[in-house]
């Protein structure tokens, strides 16, 4: 499956962005996507993950009850809400999908798509 991230942009803290994750090749019902973030000179972390059915989340402590993720098996779509934005959020986000677990470890997940870049500023 290929994965594309998109939405990413600039805003000031409290405010909102919609990242989008587009897939192409592969049923993305059959697999389950995490978003991760990566801050210059920052290791990648987990952001959050949703399973097949979309009825299952985990999410980071940093963003639990900021973020949200969903997922539209209709159009193979993923989502990563993410309201009251702090500087600290910023970062270039990705999205990725395995077949397997929903995990916060990044070696758990098979395909990974481009970033997209959001900005924050206080």
């Amino acid at each position: 499956v290929q994965l594309q991230a998109s939405g990413g942009g600039s805003v000031q803290a409290g405010g909102s962005l919609r990242l989008s994750c587009t897939a192409s090749g592969r049923r993305f019902s059959a697999f389950i996507v995490g978003w991760f973030r990566q801050a210059p000179g920052k290791e990648r972390e987990f952001v959050g993950a949703i399973n097949r059915s979309g009825g299952q989340t985990e999410y980071a402590v940093s963003v639990k009850g900021r973020f949200t993720v969903s997922r539209d098996k209709t159009n193979n779509m993923a989502y990563l809400q993410m309201n009251n934005l702090r500087p600290e959020d910023a970062a270039v986000y990705y999205c990725a999908a395995n077949r397997e677990i929903i995990s916060t470890r990044l070696q758990d997940y098979d395909y990974w798509g481009q970033g997209t870049l959001v900005t924050v500023s206080s």
